[in-house]
């Protein structure tokens, strides 16, 4: 199968960097090209739970969509996102885009409506793919954050994986 060029985003609000950094190294255990936005720390949305921290990750990978979202389940299992006993969400993957689809496949809406929604996935989805264009919009998501209405506060948080930094020091410099 040909190469496809994916967008995750991840988040999470349990031992949240224990949690991120497990599910970076499983992506990158069969994802190719993978690069990663920087960290975003937020309010929760939708529920009640300490703050969450917030990425998107590209990739490039040879799976059909519903396997790849099959993955990410296993992932989030193994991380203690379906544990009985869970307190907050401690890993949650989601799939953003997948190439170019729209559309419902099996019940995985693409592109994700959170990107426009949420500006822990548009924030960041901006800096890691400024120039790519929504499927559906179409216009670029660097233009889409520029012009979001989204009344969301965030803010970019230092964070580490694999002994490389994710959110560069002048980010981190501009919110202190």
């Amino acid at each position: 199968m040909p190469l496809t060029r994916i967008f995750l985003g991840l988040g999470s609000n349990v031992d949240r960097h224990r949690h991120l950094c497990s599910g970076l190294d499983a992506l990158a255990g069969f994802l190719t090209d993978m690069s990663c936005s920087p960290v975003f720390e937020s309010h929760p949305v939708g529920i009640k739970s300490g703050p969450f921290i917030n990425l998107v990750v590209s990739a490039l990978t040879d799976l059909p969509l519903i396997e790849l979202d099959r993955r990410l389940k296993f992932i989030e299992a193994d991380n203690g996102r379906y544990a009985p006993d869970r307190k907050g969400l401690p890993l949650d993957i989601d799939v953003l885009l997948y190439g170019e689809q729209v559309g419902n496949f099996d019940g995985l809406v693409l592109p994700r409506a959170e990107i426009l929604k949420n500006a822990f996935v548009l924030w960041p989805l901006s800096l890691i793919a400024p120039e790519r264009l929504h499927p559906e919009v179409g216009l670029m998501f660097a233009k889409l954050w520029e012009e979001s209405q989204i009344e969301q506060q965030l803010w970019p948080v230092a964070f580490e994986w694999q002994g490389q930094p994710l959110t560069p020091d002048s980010m981190l410099s501009s919110v202190q």
